[in-house]
């Protein structure tokens, strides 16, 4: 008998906007890391994004999404939201803050909404793939419906000159 394919919070909403996606587990493989998801799953790095949660100055967090082979910056983040300068939240506040744990972070299904700005890369794409919600799932959505299920802003958000999806490429995880 074949397995039910389990549903995550990020699903579940989804399902509920009537929003199309594809979902994919990769539990079994142990992969952890984005550029090991990406290769897991067979899919270009510059189209698998990673969330990452962080505090202002200003004592106001933000939510960033970008691709997994590319680092974030966080001068231009800071000015993305009309900060003084950023910082990565730890990993240890992250559930308390968001209901996800470090690695199953997702911009969809947080505790509460915070503001959230996609890399502007993602404008050139039809779909990307982001956590599911839990470690070992991703989901796969058009940018365009993204926007129909969370307040979405666009950004030039990384490092210049990383934009190499080859081995090597570093990663902000």
């Amino acid at each position: 008998m074949a397995k039910k394919e389990e549903k995550t919070n990020v699903m579940r909403v989804l399902d509920s906007k009537k929003v199309s996606y594809r979902s994919y587990c990769y539990l079994e493989s142990g992969v952890v890391s984005g550029m090991e998801v990406a290769a897991e799953l067979g899919q270009n790095p510059n189209r698998v994004f990673k969330t990452l949660f962080t505090v202002g100055k200003s004592g106001a967090n933000y939510v960033f999404v970008v691709p997994v082979c590319k680092e974030l910056d966080l001068k231009k983040a800071a000015g993305s939201v009309g900060e003084k300068n950023i910082e990565m939240v730890k990993s240890k506040d992250l559930l308390g803050l968001t209901g996800y744990i470090h690695g199953g972070c997702s911009p969809i299904g947080m505790k509460r909404f915070f503001r959230t700005v996609l890399d502007a890369d993602a404008a050139d794409l039809e779909t990307i793939l982001f956590s599911g919600g839990k470690i070992g799932y991703q989901v796969e959505v058009a940018v365009e419906d993204l926007k129909k299920v969370i307040r979405l802003e666009m950004a030039d958000l990384t490092v210049d000159g990383e934009v190499s999806p080859l081995p090597g490429c570093r990663e902000n995880s």
